[in-house]
């Protein structure tokens, strides 16, 4: 969706109500009702043919007379008047539209048209956006909008909360008006028929009111969007997902999408971890997560400090805690002596401490101000029982006090006011003061873990790969040929040999194969690999091969082979007469005494394409019982998250006789089927069924693989590393150098060639002075998202023969990929020698090639050669002396 667009939803100057009524009943009474009580400054206008005013506001009889197109048009008509709606809309020049009604997918015209989809053809054709169907609507309540039909309005806040389920909103809305919660933006996509997610993602996390998203989802439609738009988010804001319908079978009987586009849930939690989101397991837990967002702060540190009146509260929040990885912090020995002079006899002054039952609010206060003294104390929980000896307001009023009276570093602050009636004023006062309160010792704990999380899927998201992608040697043309053969054949199943032959390819390790038609010739090839040998019957049609005898080990002789082959052949025919056998896969036994036996499976998701399965070998196998799951591509450090996340799950078991499991050659191995995946479009699936892990190699034993003759473009939800734009150029000088786009692992040598530049040319490419980069910052010029944006780096080999950047160009598309905008820097010794000029024109023809209609740059004034440059390349330059700034702007399309 166009950001102007999006805009004019969002933050609409003017508003039409289409079915505006005055029955108070009606949908168009409460959206008028809404907006006006909102206080909403720009125009409304109600349409309808049957009242000349609507709760006191002139109404119009139809769209064609409206006085001027509205930025937006609520329609709260019926169905089945809803595409005829949204032409008269289009025509007016309206481009956004919330459609209440629901039902339009079960509807059809008489020509047999589902009403759904000639509403979004007609929205197409006429340029009207549309947010619904059965959409409870938007509120906005910065600009005083309540463009919805709920039962109440939602207070201004920095968070901004996105639902499929208008009853979530609902929920939510009344919930967070108890606790005095607000919101920057409160939506209800509905069915998100045609704005989804990834576009109203887009827009909020370039919305500076918005310090924090939230979403409840039901289903995604466009996976390589929704990845694309939140990841750009999750490095500026935290993202929170509550994800609805993790039984599939219940999933598919309730969603309007049917059960071919559900996907599955656990591939759901690995893209939003991939995308550096928090996935919450349900309501209480979002609602706890609100609680934080709104009232707490980044958080620093993973350790927590735990203060309590009495033992039980403690131990079941530091039971949550211990239970989802949380870790207690240690004391500084200065603070456990000042808290022992003042805690009584009996207490606790080490973490966790008591005060005991008969602790005052006076003791409170006191406690926290020495804790507040403490430089070790990144986070601090406390918990109150409720006491006889004061009221829990009072016990509360110490806390505010003790907090907000110190002046100096202060560690994020969560509390737990236990109790009902007596606590309500007490979370009210914590409210009032910005303090996250919550009602449970386990909900307190729940909430902080959700911040670690966060905070680990962000290191997650910038964390620096290993160098050694460009060291696995891989051929995808020989595993071309075999592909392509196999399509040609009519085949849509590769045999044991060509399987093997395709992981070979790419320097996977596999048992030696060889591929038969009959039980003669099975026994050849076993005596060509010589005995034992294990025999494997092809059925493409039936994978647990096992499961009918199709596999026979420990074969030793030529008579041996041909009689499991024949009674292989028989057993076939008595339980599948219809099956299609083609033919047996003969190899050499391998040894797996002490070896750990995995399973690595490549399957295609409707939603996000294919996905790789990490877990033990097994013939019986769940996606979400015995797998962990990630998407391509992986690098080295996505790679290793995975091989630990199955280790940490019980995915896969380290077994005491076993040997140690080989990581490192395991994430090998992962990268490896990853590139499989991105170099084959016609991979739909592979199975390696085992793979036999020793201490030194991992040995693939089985494989399948499964193929396509076509698949759907933009099947991997993440771009890959564009490999087609890697290029060799000649300098002036005959140096050569190497220009790619670049990679995360570039992180290392992006920063040596930051801190090499002159201090000019630093001012002159950041437009003033700055520090050298962390390591977070700089993972953002290096781990960037292909399908948004490009950099270019210039490689060559110093005098040492380690590599180093000379030049890097980057631009950056908006959502609409109208305009781009580049930056292009090269050191200062490699200045005239083409290599800018070169840079620019590699980045010119790319976004040319991308549709980008414009490629904007800007310069300080006194970089000439900068502008001069860009002249020779065709910019259309634009000196701003008063701003001393010079614009540079280059028209791509015709």
């Amino acid at each position: 969706m166009s950001l102007k667009h999006i805009e004019q939803l969002l933050k609409p100057r003017s508003i039409a109500v289409i079915g505006a009524s005055n029955q108070p009943t009606r949908t168009g009474n409460v959206v008028m009702r809404n907006l006006l009580q909102g206080q909403f400054d720009g125009p409304i206008m109600p349409v309808t043919p049957h009242h000349k005013a609507v709760n006191g506001v002139l109404a119009y009889r139809s769209i064609d007379e409206l006085p001027e197109a509205p930025d937006l048009a609520i329609i709260c008509t019926r169905a089945t008047r809803v595409p005829a709606i949204i032409l008269q809309l289009g025509r007016k020049g309206t481009r956004s539209a919330i459609v209440i009604a629901a039902g339009l997918d079960t509807l059809y015209t008489a020509q047999g048209t589902n009403l759904q989809e000639q509403m979004l053809e007609i929205g197409r054709q006429s340029g009207v956006r549309i947010l619904g169907p059965n959409c409870l609507g938007i509120i906005v309540p910065g600009l005083g909008l309540n463009a919805s039909c709920a039962h109440t309005t939602a207070q201004p806040g920095k968070i901004a909360f996105v639902s499929q389920s208008s009853a979530v909103c609902s929920t939510l809305l009344d919930w967070a008006h108890r606790r005095r919660i607000g919101f920057s933006h409160f939506i209800a996509t509905g069915d998100a028929a045609d704005v989804g997610f990834d576009e109203i993602i887009d827009y909020l996390g370039r919305d500076p009111k918005t310090q924090a998203i939230l979403l409840y989802i039901d289903a995604i439609q466009d996976g390589r969007a929704f990845m694309s738009a939140a990841r750009a988010a999750s490095f500026n804001k935290p993202i929170l997902v509550i994800k609805a319908g993790t039984n599939a079978e219940i999933m598919a009987a309730t969603s309007r999408l049917g059960a071919e586009k559900i996907g599955e849930d656990a591939v759901y939690s690995a893209a939003f971890r991939r995308a550096g989101m928090l996935r919450v397991g349900d309501l209480r837990e979002l609602m706890a997560a609100v609680e934080t967002l709104a009232y707490g702060k980044p958080i620093t540190g993973e350790q927590l400090v735990v203060l309590s009146n009495g033992n039980g509260p403690s131990i079941m929040a530091i039971d949550a805690l211990l239970q989802r990885g949380g870790r207690l912090a240690a004391l500084e020995p200065d603070i456990v002596s000042q808290l022992q002079h003042i805690i009584h006899s009996g207490g606790r002054a080490i973490n966790p401490i008591n005060m005991l039952g008969d602790a005052l609010p006076a003791l409170y206060g006191d406690v926290i101000n020495i804790l507040l003294q403490s430089q070790a104390i990144d986070n601090l929980l406390i918990l109150h029982a409720p006491s006889g000896l004061s009221s829990p307001t009072a016990y509360a009023e110490a806390v505010i006090k003790a907090y907000q009276q110190h002046k100096g570093r202060k560690p994020n602050l969560l509390v737990n006011w236990m109790g009902e009636d007596a606590a309500v004023e007490a979370r009210q006062r914590f409210a009032e003061a910005g303090i996250a309160s919550f009602r449970t010792p386990e909900g307190v704990a729940g909430a902080f873990m959700h911040m670690v999380e966060y905070r680990r899927n962000q290191k997650l998201l910038s964390e620096t790969p290993d160098s050694v992608s460009d060291e696995i040697p891989h051929h995808p043309e020989r595993a071309n040929n075999i592909i392509t053969q196999a399509l040609d054949d009519a085949r849509l199943h590769l045999n044991g040999e060509e399987s093997a032959e395709l992981l070979q390819a790419y320097g996977i390790a596999t048992i030696p194969t060889k591929a038969a038609s009959t039980p003669a010739e099975a026994a050849d090839q076993a005596e060509l690999l010589g005995f034992p040998v294990a025999l494997k019957i092809v059925l493409p049609d039936i994978p647990l091969k096992s499961d009918i005898g199709g596999v026979v080990l420990n074969l030793n002789t030529r008579a041996e082979v041909e009689e499991a082959a024949v009674a292989s052949l028989n057993r076939v025919s008595d339980l599948y007469p219809e099956a299609k056998l083609s033919g047996f896969t003969l190899q050499t036994m391998a040894r797996r005494t002490g070896a750990h036996l995995l399973r690595i499976q490549v399957q295609t998701d409707p939603v996000f394409g294919p996905v790789i399965l990490l877990g033990e070998a097994s013939s019986v196998w769940d996606i979400h019982t015995n797998a962990v799951v990630a998407l391509p591509p992986l690098n080295m450090a996505l790679a290793r998250y995975l091989v630990i996340q199955a280790l940490a799950e019980g995915k896969i078991r380290e077994r005491q006789l076993y040997s140690p499991l080989n990581r490192q050659a395991l994430c090998i191995l992962l990268t490896k089927i990853s590139q499989i995946i991105i170099d084959h479009e016609h991979v739909v699936g592979l199975t390696i069924n085992p793979a036999l892990a020793v201490a030194d190699e991992i040995i693939v034993l089985d494989v399948n693989v499964d193929i396509a003759p076509a698949t759907r473009q933009r099947r991997l939800a993440i771009r890959p590393y564009p490999k087609e734009l890697e290029e060799h150029f000649t300098l002036r000088d005959g140096r050569e150098v190497f220009i790619r786009p670049i990679r995360p692992e570039d992180e290392v040598m992006h920063q040596a060639f930051d801190q090499a530049l002159t201090r000019e040319d630093r001012y002159k490419r950041y437009f003033g002075e700055l520090p050298q980069f962390s390591h977070e910052q700089m993972a953002r010029f290096t781990q960037i998202d292909y399908a948004r944006e490009m950099a270019f780096v210039a490689i060559a080999e110093n005098a040492t023969g380690d590599a180093e950047i000379l030049g890097v160009v980057n631009a950056q598309q908006d959502p609409d990929n109208f305009e781009a905008e580049f930056a292009v820097t090269v050191r200062s010794d490699i200045k005239q020698s083409g290599l800018g000029h070169r840079l620019m024109q590699k980045t010119v023809d790319y976004c040319r090639g991308q549709g980008t209609q414009y490629l904007a740059g800007m310069t300080m004034l006194e970089n000439a050669s900068m502008a001069n440059l860009a002249r020779k390349l065709g910019f259309t330059v634009k000196y701003k002396r008063e701003d001393g700034l010079i614009d540079m702007r280059m028209k791509l399309q015709d």
